[in-house]
């Protein structure tokens, strides 16, 4: 059995412990936290809550450390910090600065030996493998994402921030007239604007100005400046009866040719019921993953394109040919 120990309990901690519980190789040695473990409740009964702080004390007994993060700002730390003592896996999706963190926990897993699997989930993740096979299949081509219909958490936090803000929930929607551009094979250029719209339900605070809410969102460089987005001011009741889920999905379309009278639409699609369980199952995976990896002697930082399929599977290789080669 592959020992897993889970950093962070907030929603992608209990997708990671889900998925864990389902896994036929795996089990959870416990979940480790920054807040007092004792106010902690854990949705599976007989998982041992530690605090961050036990850790150190930890390194023999767990496998792969999953490191879920409570904010944007936690994995560039949390990652290469535990990477010199664990192997780790992490969802780090920060597209741009990928390259950066891949260098800082690399040098700090290679340090201790260990393997480290960075950005594992569906977007960086399972999308970057359908672009990348997509693209060596078909050298002449171009591909495009779409995300959602689904709940931004990033976007919703951002909204959060907003002085006078009690709770809010975004939505991001791919726009229907560029899905269909794109899948006619056409290769149109999009801007941001043209792929997608965003949506947004705010609860407002008693006597906040709404009308200022609404413009600092609309304006919020980064997030929503650069596309067409609806606020919507709804009550609490309402926002936890309609929008409690964290549904989300997309897809990868890939248009390319092999000759003058032969285009090829490629598409890989997903639709979730809930990002953070399945997000908790990917890393799982690349957890099952990592330990064969460093079992086998490899140290230092990996990706989703490093990882040869049949490491993934909880199947042995013989198996795998005759299910489902």
């Amino acid at each position: 059995m592959i020992r897993i120990g889970i950093l962070g309990y907030g929603n992608l901690g209990k997708g990671v412990e889900k998925a864990v519980n389902a896994a036929s190789d795996q089990e959870l040695v416990g979940v480790f936290t920054r807040r007092d473990p004792a106010t902690l409740k854990i949705a599976t009964e007989g998982v041992k809550v530690y605090s961050t702080d036990d850790l150190s004390n930890m390194t023999d007994a767990i496998d792969v450390l999953i490191i879920c993060g409570g904010s944007a700002t936690d994995l560039p730390v949390q990652t290469p910090t535990y990477a010199k003592e664990f192997n780790v896996v992490d969802s780090f999706d920060t597209h741009a600065k990928i390259p950066q963190h891949y260098e800082k926990v690399g040098s700090a897993a290679s340090s201790g030996n260990k393997i480290a699997v960075i950005s594992a989930g569906w977007d960086p993740g399972l999308f970057s493998l359908g672009r990348c096979y997509f693209s060596s299949i078909l050298p002449e081509g171009a591909d495009y994402t779409f995300w959602g219909r689904g709940v931004s958490q990033g976007h919703s936090d951002a909204i959060r921030r907003i002085e006078g803000v009690l709770d809010a929930r975004q939505y991001t929607i791919p726009v229907p007239d560029a899905l269909e551009a794109v899948r006619s094979g056409s290769r149109p250029t999009l801007t941001t604007r043209q792929k997608h719209t965003r949506e947004c339900f705010v609860v407002a605070k008693e006597g906040a100005d709404k009308d200022r809410i609404e413009e600092e969102i609309k304006s919020m460089p980064n997030y929503f400046a650069d596309y067409d987005t609806t606020v919507h001011f709804i009550t609490k009741e309402e926002l936890d009866r309609d929008h409690s889920g964290l549904p989300h999905g997309g897809s990868v379309i890939y248009t390319g040719k092999t000759s003058d009278n032969a285009s090829h639409t490629l598409e890989l699609n997903l639709k979730l019921d809930s990002n953070p369980e399945f997000t908790g199952s990917v890393l799982c995976a690349c957890a099952r993953a990592a330990y064969r990896m460093n079992k086998e002697g490899q140290k230092g930082a990996r990706t989703m394109f490093d990882i040869p399929p049949a490491y993934l599977s909880p199947l042995e290789a013989d198996e795998l040919r005759a299910k489902l080669l």
